[in-house]
Order: structure tokens, then C-alpha cells, then sequence
């Protein structure tokens, strides 16, 4: 199997988001990639600048940060054959890598909009390399850009940075750097798409948690009170756990729950409920291995909510008060 290093550069409505095409906020205009095998080591390189048919105007950052210009894309390639030929090129073993959790999902994106039939296999799986960075380096919640991370590590060179081919070298290069058979694992799962069905549901487990994406529902609360969503299984034996704080959301609308299984102990969970470009909502929960000290964090969390509904009760009961006495 190979990796594919894969590096995405994309422009926008030049006159604001608000003029965006529904469901098409960004535009591929370049596509650079190397092709990395199982020891790590860049065995071809391929890249191409996509001629725009949607936002043919730059956007003024975009033309900025990009140094390209409109004359420059007009010598480009079609969407659909630039991409067609990139795929083919990509082979048929392959994981996409990128620096970042969008490239997979643009390009998914935009070969929807051009009509392109995905050869991808479902679940859409992949590994950010960004977020390994921070795995590997750091607490895994923090993310560096590129270009520190090649500093960072003592990557040198003269190529500009936000070029896709460019980007794309420095990040097969950053493979390198970290422990990469021990957190590889950690892949990411695009979400472009979602499970349409029960069946088609995704539990991963990476042994320290489990990420678990469910099919889609016509509304939020649906997908909030589903009890697939909601049951409390441990991951790790798969029987039923005890509930110690029941599921309960936050102003950020993130729903946290508590649980203990009689053999691998206290287990936290929390979920978000989302929605996709076709108006779907769908969930994605973690289920983690805790301690005391975060079996405790969710305790606070649940006071903190409590009180912040009483306070939020009290304020409108007063405001009732107010109006009824100025009638």
C-alpha cells in the first residue's frame, strides 16, 4: 500500500460568502501530491493547476496568499480531467494523507459538483497528519500549522509555502519525523457523506477510545434522543454499562454522559449532533477511558449546567413578571 501526500489549494467568491453557489463554497484550483511508500519515502510526485468555472475571479486573500493570478489559471486544466487523471495516478492501494481534516472533504466536494463518481471505499478514511503531529508530539488536541511544524522539526527549504505541491513535499517530509507505525492508527473518517443506514453505522475503536459516527435523522432532537446514540455499551467488552451522570447537553450544544463497566471501570462519552449539505443530522460520539479527575470534570459540568438553567428559568420567570405588572 501507498500513501498519498495530498496537498489542495481551492478559491471563493471573490464578492463574499454570501454570493457563494449553495453547497459549493470553495473551488479547487490546484492539486499537488507525492506518493509516499510503506518505508516513507517519496517514490513520484504529480500536480496540476484547475482552470475554475464557478469562481473564475480570485479571491483577494486567496490571489494573496497563493501568488497566482487569473491568467495563470486560465492556463489550467478541467476539473473533471485533472482529477480523473490524478486518481488514476494515485493507483488502486492507497490512503490519502493531508496536513488538516478539509482536503478530503473538498475534493469529495467538488468531484460531487463536477459529476465525478468516487472510487472510494465507504467509510472515507484517511489520515490527517496534523492531528498525528500533536499525537506524537504534544496532548493530541492542539494543532500546529505547517510551517511551524517544519521548523519545529529542522526541515529546511526554499519552496514557498501555500503551494500544493510545495505543501504537499513538506508534509510527506514531517512523516518521517514522528513515531509513524504507532500512531497511524489514529486515522480520521470523512464525513462529506454519512451512514445511511443502521448497517452502514461506524464504530472505530483506537484501544484508549472509540469514535462512533451514526446515519443521518430528519431533525436535531431526533438525533439527539435516538437511543443507538444514546446507549451506554462499553467499547472495550461490549456489555451493558451503569450509568453514574445520564446525558445531558451544554450551551455549546455538546452532550456529555458518564459510565462505569464492572471490568475496565469509569468510561466518559460525549457526543455532537451535526448537519450535512443535505440538511441531515447525524451524530458524532467519543467514548474514552477516564479517572477520578475526569469522572469529576464531568460532575462540574453538570452542576455548571444546572445552574446556569436555573439562573436562565429565573431570568425569564422575572421578565413574565415585569410584563404582566406593565399591562
Amino acid at each position: 500500500m501507498n500513501y498519498i501526500v495530498m496537498d489542495l489549494e481551492w478559491n471563493q467568491s471573490a464578492k463574499g460568502k454570501q454570493f457563494s453557489e449553495e453547497h459549493f463554497p470553495f473551488e479547487i484550483i490546484q492539486i499537488g501530491a507525492v506518493k509516499v511508500n510503506e518505508q516513507l519515502d517519496i517514490i513520484d510526485e504529480w500536480e496540476c493547476i484547475i482552470k475554475p468555472r464557478v469562481y473564475t475571479k480570485l479571491q483577494s486573500n486567496v490571489k494573496k496568499i497563493l501568488n497566482i493570478t487569473e491568467k495563470d489559471l486560465d492556463k489550467g486544466t478541467d476539473f473533471i480531467s485533472g482529477v480523473s487523471e490524478f486518481l488514476t495516478w494515485c493507483g488502486d492501494d492507497y490512503t490519502f494523507v493531508t496536513w488538516g481534516s478539509l482536503d478530503v472533504m473538498e475534493l469529495r466536494r467538488n468531484m460531487k459538483y463536477y459529476g465525478v463518481e468516487e472510487p472510494f471505499a465507504k467509510p472515507v478514511l484517511y489520515i490527517d497528519l496534523q492531528k498525528l503531529y500533536s499525537i506524537n508530539f504534544s496532548d493530541g488536541k492542539s494543532r500546529m500549522n505547517l510551517k511551524s511544524a517544519t521548523e519545529e522539526q529542522g526541515i529546511t527549504g526554499d519552496e514557498q509555502y501555500h503551494s500544493a505541491m510545495s505543501d504537499a513535499r513538506y508534509t510527506a517530509r514531517i512523516m518521517k519525523t514522528l513515531d509513524f507505525d504507532n500512531v497511524k492508527k489514529f486515522c480520521s473518517i470523512d464525513t462529506f457523506t454519512i451512514p445511511e443506514t443502521r448497517k452502514e453505522e461506524v464504530y472505530l475503536n483506537f484501544g484508549t477510545y472509540e469514535k462512533y459516527i451514526s446515519k443521518g435523522f430528519a431533525t436535531r432532537d431526533k438525533a439527539a434522543d435516538d437511543r443507538i446514540v444514546r446507549s451506554c455499551k462499553c467499547y472495550l467488552c461490549g456489555k451493558p454499562m451503569t450509568r453514574l451522570v445520564k446525558w445531558f447537553a451544554t450551551n455549546s450544544k455538546c452532550y456529555y454522559g458518564l459510565f462505569t463497566c464492572d471490568e475496565h471501570g469509569l468510561i466518559k462519552g460525549r457526543f455532537r449532533v451535526k448537519q450535512n449539505d443535505n440538511g441531515k443530522y447525524y451524530v458524532v460520539r467519543i467514548m474514552k477511558n477516564t479517572d477520578e479527575n475526569g469522572a469529576l470534570k464531568i460532575y462540574e459540568k453538570q452542576i455548571k449546567e444546572r445552574e446556569h438553567r436555573r439562573r436562565r428559568r429565573q431570568a425569564e420567570k422575572l421578565a413574565r413578571e415585569e410584563r404582566q405588572e406593565n399591562m
